[in-house]
């Protein structure tokens, strides 16, 4: 029999006898259709994601014919395997609650097939994090590949792109501006091609924080997903995947210290996600790497502002795609960066950025390190008495008018309490006040959801009211903007401060200190303490139970602590902070 020990014959099903096992695989091998020829080849193992319910991936299939033309006219033996798809609109309660689970999906899926190296088909805002996550884990030769934005619609003569207008026309509609009429035509008309969300979101947040990781082929983060230029970064990609095989070029070389530190500094050029932190956080952790955020505000009073997208500008991603797109941006912070970092071509970023290229920027989307948007990151984290271990700020898509506050709060205990008061005209709120969610972080039954964005209450979107200070432990979508803290950890059904919360209390936020503090005395806050009640029981069974049991705070990554490197979780832990 054969001694190959890449392909096919990689991996054996172990039946005692190895012959037995390559001759087996073999057989069933050729039952579909394959040439012995063909199975000589070695494997790339395609992670495929299409489903019915993710609408971003509905391009996926021609993608993958892509993918696939390249590894073929490589060498290889493209073969697919289907994973956990998450479409983000259509999972209940979040979409963050399964990421871990798709990741875990991913790494056992590389680690059990006869596969020599894989891509990675991502797009949807937390299957990309979740496959790296998963990449890194198993550290088999991997290469991502972005499904790509969508293109944007138009309303009236106005562009439209999912999801900042889609915000933005509920706010008028929800303020009188508008009526059902027109906000159901507005509805068919925010998302009309194939692709994620066409602003700097977390979908395509992510994709450009993959290419900055090195993780993906240059240039490849903002493609439209119905451009041509998509299907050929996927023919080139299929091509790269085979070149990666027998090489040590592997996720947890590419994903370093430097390399994540350098994903910061785009994120806060960018203006872009604060999901971004989370992922980061948890894509580090899978290689030893813990994100620090003292750190990360020190790169972003660094850093500046490059990026003029919505939510936080007026362009979209095909913009930012015609405008230089990454190249452009990685070239302005040049000198910021560390340049020394393996990618996944077997290039230093360094050895990119000095290749000849199109100098050409548009620099209405992408301004020069000289004339920033803004001369600081867009994000900073945020430190005090309610927020101990930290909470973040999207500044960028901030009023500054907010950031130097104190006010009163005004608190809901949980997203039940939220949708049923939040409208009622007897509310006792004003613009002045702080809206305060609590149970909404990834300790609660809610499992962190985008509630962070919370609806200004009926009564003041009537009056003109477009933004006031909202504090949270949930999260917010990535294409949504306001003066919003998110993130606040503990969180409250941990125990964090911020389940002492009551109304009336006041709040002091200080951007310039970066602090954001409960003024409420030691023994009154002692005194609320000993009156919470016991925390929710975890479910019974399922994930749902494995979830309560091992996830771990936002700054952590929200993920399992199962799974984080051993470096981090094991007997002798030793850690990396970046």
């Amino acid at each position: 029999m054969t001694d190959q020990t890449h392909g096919i014959a990689g991996g054996l099903t172990n039946y005692g006898d190895r012959d037995f096992s390559i001759y087996l695989r073999r057989s069933f091998a050729q039952s579909m259709g394959y040439s012995l020829d063909m199975l000589k080849r070695p494997v790339v193992g395609i992670a495929y994601t299409p489903s019915g319910f993710n609408n971003c991936h509905r391009h996926f299939p021609e993608l993958l014919e892509a993918v696939k033309r390249g590894v073929l006219a490589a060498g290889g033996l493209p073969l697919e395997f289907p994973t956990i798809s998450l479409g983000e609109v259509f999972l209940s309660p979040t979409s963050l609650r399964y990421r871990n689970l798709m990741s875990m999906d991913t790494e056992e899926m590389i680690r059990a097939q006869p596969i020599d190296s894989v891509v990675l088909m991502g797009g949807c805002d937390k299957t990309v994090p979740a496959q790296l996550m998963g990449a890194v884990s198993a550290d088999r030769p991997t290469i991502q590949l972005i499904g790509g934005p969508m293109m944007t619609g138009r309303h009236r003569g106005e562009r439209l792109g999912a999801c900042t207008d889609c915000r933005r026309f509920w706010a008028q509609y929800r303020a009188g501006k508008i009526d059902r009429e027109e906000i159901e035509v507005v509805e068919g008309r925010l998302a009309t091609t194939a692709g994620t969300c066409a602003v700097m979101g977390t979908a395509s947040t992510m994709a450009c924080l993959a290419e900055a990781l090195g993780m993906t082929l240059p240039g490849t983060a903002a493609i439209p997903a119905v451009h041509a230029d998509r299907l050929r970064a996927a023919e080139a990609t299929g091509m790269q995947a085979v070149r990666l095989i027998g090489s040590d070029i592997t996720p947890k070389r590419i994903v370093t210290q430097a390399a994540v530190e350098n994903a910061m500094r785009v994120l806060l050029a960018l203006g872009g996600s604060t999901n971004a932190i989370i992922h980061l956080a948890a894509i580090a952790g899978r290689a030893g790497l813990e994100i620090d955020l003292h750190r990360f505000n020190q790169l972003s009073d660094e850093t500046p502002v490059l990026v003029d997208l919505k939510p936080t500008g007026q362009h979209y991603m095909e913009d930012f795609h015609a405008a230089g797109a990454m190249g452009a941006v990685l070239r302005e912070l040049r000198p910021l960066l560390e340049l020394d970092v393996l990618t996944v071509t077997g290039q230093t970023l360094r050895e990119r950025l000095d290749a000849p290229h199109d100098g050409w920027v548009d620099r209405s989307a992408i301004a020069s390190r000289e004339q920033p948007l803004e001369p600081v990151g867009g994000l900073v984290a945020l430190f005090g008495s309610l927020a101990p271990r930290g909470a973040i700020l999207k500044r960028s898509a901030a009023d500054k008018t907010l950031f130097e506050k104190e006010c009163r709060a005004v608190v809901f205990t949980s997203l039940a309490d939220l949708a049923e008061r939040i409208d009622d005209p007897d509310l006792d709120v004003t613009a002045d006040d702080a809206l305060v969610l609590q149970n909404a972080g990834p300790h609660s039954a809610s499992g962190m959801p985008e509630a962070g964005y919370l609806p200004i209450p009926k009564k003041l979107a009537a009056q003109g009211v477009k933004d006031m200070l909202r504090i949270s432990d949930a999260r917010m979508s990535g294409t949504a903007f306001g003066t919003i803290v998110l993130h606040v950890t503990p969180d409250a059904a941990s125990g964090g401060p911020l389940a002492l919360v009551r109304n009336g209390d006041r709040i002091r936020l200080s951007v310039k200190e970066r602090r954001i503090d409960l003024l409420v005395e030691d023994a009154e806050l002692a005194r609320r303490r000993q009156e919470l009640g016991r925390p929710v029981e975890p479910p019974a069974r399922g994930y749902g139970r494995l979830y309560a049991r091992h996830v771990l705070d936002a700054d952590d990554g929200c993920d399992f602590d199962f799974l984080r490197s051993e470096a981090l979780s094991g007997p002798t832990a030793t850690k990396t902070t970046v």
